[in-house]
C-alpha cells in the first residue's frame, strides 16, 4: 500500500488528511494518508525511515523552512521562495532522496486571482513572516502588487502592527492573513489590524479554513470588503501536491 502524509505541530485538525482519504476511497486506490504530529523536525528522518511506502509529504507549519536542511535537492520555486510545503520521497534500491517543492505559490495565486482589481489592489500587506508568507508575497507580485510584511516585531523593510493608520490602509487595499490566528478552536482571536478602516475597496484573504468565516474575515465583512478564505488555495495546492509526487 503506498503511503503519503503530514508534518507539523500541532496537526489540530487536517484538510489534507481528509481530502487525500477521500480521493483515495473515491478512485478505489490502495493507498493511505497519515499525520505525523511531531513536536521536532528532527524526527523526519526517524518517519522516513520507519515508513518505507512512504511516497510523499506535505509539510505545514511551523516546518516550510526548518524542513528544508534535511532535504538532498530543492526545485527552482521552492529554492526562490524559500520555503517547502511538498516533499517527493525518491527511493532507489537501499537510497533514499528528498526533493522539496512549493504548491502554496500555484495554490494560493489562482486562488486570489479572480478578485484583484488590478485598478484598486495594487499593493498588499501580509500579515505574518512565516513559510506561508514567502509563497503569499511571490503569489501577490506574480500578479502585479507591490507587498510589504506585517509583524509584530520591527524590522526593515516592514511594518508593524502598530504602524497600520489609515494612510497606509489608503494605500494597501488587500490584506491577507497568514498566520494561525484565528485557526479552530481560538475562533476569538484575529490580527490586530485597524478593520474601523476598511471599506468596500478592500480585499482580506485569509489563510485560515478553519472555521469557515473566521473573526478576521467576518469583521472585513462587517465593513463590506470583499473576503475569501483559504479553502480553495488548499484544494488547488493539494492537487499541485498529488501531482508532484506521481508526475
Amino acid at each position: 500500500m503506498e503511503k503519503y502524509g503530514l508534518i507539523g505541530f500541532p496537526l489540530k485538525h487536517s484538510f489534507s488528511r481528509k481530502f487525500f482519504t477521500e480521493k483515495f476511497a473515491r478512485e478505489n486506490m490502495d493507498a493511505e494518508y497519515l499525520n505525523f504530529e511531531i513536536p521536532n523536525i528532527d524526527q523526519l528522518p526517524e518517519i522516513i525511515a520507519a515508513n518505507r511506502e512512504l511516497r510523499g509529504l506535505n509539510v505545514t507549519i511551523p516546518y516550510k523552512e526548518k524542513v528544508i536542511p534535511f532535504l538532498d535537492e530543492l526545485d527552482s520555486q521552492a529554492q526562490e521562495i524559500g520555503a517547502v510545503n511538498v516533499i517527493r520521497i525518491e527511493r532507489n534500491g537501499g537510497k533514499v532522496r528528498l526533493v522539496g517543492y512549493n504548491s502554496d505559490l500555484v495554490g494560493f495565486q489562482n486562488s486570489i486571482a479572480p478578485l484583484i482589481q488590478p485598478e484598486i489592489h495594487r499593493k498588499a500587506l501580509i500579515l505574518g513572516t512565516g513559510g506561508a508568507s514567502k509563497a503569499v508575497r511571490r503569489g501577490l507580485l506574480n500578479l502585479g502588487l507591490e507587498t510589504k510584511y506585517v509583524s509584530r516585531r520591527p524590522a526593515e523593510g516592514q511594518f508593524t502592527y502598530d504602524d497600520l493608520n489609515r494612510e497606509v490602509l489608503n494605500q494597501y487595499k488587500v490584506i491577507v492573513n497568514s498566520t494561525p490566528l484565528g485557526t479552530f478552536p481560538n475562533v476569538d482571536e484575529a490580527p490586530e489590524i485597524p478593520y474601523e478602516l476598511l471599506g468596500e475597496e478592500n480585499l482580506l484573504f485569509d489563510l485560515v479554513y478553519n472555521p469557515e468565516e473566521t473573526k478576521f474575515l467576518k469583521l472585513g465583512k462587517n465593513k463590506n470588503a470583499k473576503v475569501k478564505n483559504g479553502a480553495k488555495m488548499l484544494e488547488l495546492q493539494a492537487i499541485a501536491a498529488w501531482e508532484i509526487w506521481n508526475g
